[in-house]
């Protein structure tokens, strides 16, 4: 599976999972990736999914669709493509969710010699740990029940100029910090103070007039 990555100034500001045969682009609250910005037209882009191939089409757009500079009609997408749209840039990334697929693919064949009639060893418990990264729950807004899984080193949450945060991968866990903006954002409420927070299951983070819950299964 594909994903798409829609950064501004450097700064992600969400990643989508490309699931659908169709998945349409613009400005319009009723489009599955919204970017509510006058550079995008209403109806800008699709995106058609054929087997493993994905496909973008611009849609007679205003400022038109680019792929690594390059203006497009209708182009395959793939690994690393960019693709820009007034001031956005969309990265295109085979998922790496897809290794994640492979282990749990594999681990049927390999996990029964590893049990022994006491339970799994610690290597087969092990194992399991990749497979379940940590998500967030956009509870209001527009992207309301939206999940973002966190399985980057670090993750960048907020609207750019106006509040960011980052929450960052440990071995021991997830960590939440102050990026950006005179406003610190909050967890359960409370605004953060030092540098970072610890996260944990069910904390609800909020930034930018956003409201997210930190889910670790």
């Amino acid at each position: 599976m594909g994903k798409l990555v829609v950064s501004l100034d450097g700064v992600v500001i969400k990643e989508v999972q490309i699931t659908k045969d169709k998945t349409t682009l613009g400005r319009r609250p009723y489009n599955d990736i919204v970017i509510d910005n006058l550079a995008v037209s209403g109806e800008h882009a699709v995106l058609q999914m054929v087997g493993a191939d994905v496909f973008i089409e611009d849609l007679n757009s205003t400022n038109g669709t680019y792929i690594n500079g390059k203006a497009i009609k209708k182009q395959l997408l793939t690994h690393n493509d960019t693709v820009e749209i007034g001031k956005y840039k969309i990265k295109y990334l085979v998922d790496e969710g897809g290794d994640y697929e492979k282990t749990m693919i594999m681990r049927p064949g390999a996990v029964p010699p590893a049990f022994t009639p006491s339970g799994p060893t610690p290597s087969a418990a092990s194992m399991v740990m990749p497979v379940q990264p940590a998500v967030i729950k956009v509870l209001n807004g527009a992207a309301a029940g939206r999940e973002v899984a966190l399985t980057k080193v670090v993750t960048t949450v907020g609207k750019p100029g106006v509040q960011v945060a980052s929450i960052t991968k440990r071995p021991n866990g997830y960590a939440f910090a102050h990026v950006e903006g005179s406003t610190r954002p909050s967890v359960n409420g409370v605004p953060l103070v030092g540098d970072s927070v610890p996260l944990r299951n069910g904390d609800v983070i909020e930034l930018a007039g956003t409201q997210m819950q930190f889910i670790h299964r």
